[in-house]
């Protein structure tokens, strides 16, 4: 109630006013990587209340986890959002840990394929490194997801920040801005909008 007074429904009908899609997080696991309630036991609860509030996108993380089979864990979030009833992407992020290119294709959308991104070049051309030999595995609705767009934070120069974005688009990866929209510079701004580079990335092969 403090953090969204009006409820998340509220919320998402503001952020679809404003063109943009709503993501939530949860993890597959008793509780999430912050510590709160995760979604291990009441998948199917959870997806109706993500349709009912008019999600669109949920981040399934994988602390607290257990012995869980990552594949039976995430196919059960899968059937519950199917029942629920809403088109809602499903990014798996399990870290790449359990190999999810070698069975995610039909359980979700994307998958992480490694430890989180740093904003630095370092951490950036690391996971591009770690992508070379997964992309056999994506297609059409089933990804490679090496991470959100670090673009317009800071810890990269504007010609390292054209790399990432490039290289991203040539792993066909999902394309998500992980910088602040309402603080956006124009050479962020420019980057992320790069028509030819984004149709790159948006073949429609997956090629």
């Amino acid at each position: 109630e403090k953090r969204f007074p009006h409820g998340i429904k509220y919320l998402a009908d503001y952020i679809h006013s404003k063109g943009l899609k709503l993501g939530i997080y949860s993890c597959a696991g008793t509780l999430t990587c912050q510590g709160r309630p995760g979604g291990r036991g009441y998948e199917f609860q959870d997806a109706r209340a993500y349709a009912s509030w008019g999600v669109d996108y949920l981040k399934y993380d994988w602390c607290h986890s257990s012995t869980q089979n990552a594949a039976a864990s995430y196919s059960i979030m899968r059937d519950a959002l199917y029942k629920a009833g809403r088109p809602i992407v499903f990014s798996l992020c399990e870290w790449g840990n359990n190999k999810p290119w070698e069975w995610a294709a039909n359980v979700g959308h994307l998958w992480r394929t490694t430890a989180d991104i740093s904003d630095n070049w370092n951490s950036m051309i690391s996971i591009f490194e770690q992508q070379k030999n997964l992309a056999g595995y994506a297609g059409p609705g089933h990804w490679n997801d090496p991470d959100m767009l670090e673009i317009g934070n800071g810890g990269m120069t504007t010609d390292e920040y054209r790399a990432h974005f490039s290289l991203w688009c040539m792993l066909s990866a999902p394309l998500m801005a992980g910088n602040d929209l309402s603080k956006m510079d124009d050479n962020s701004r420019s980057i992320l909008t790069n028509k030819e580079i984004i149709a790159l990335d948006q073949d429609t092969l997956g090629n």
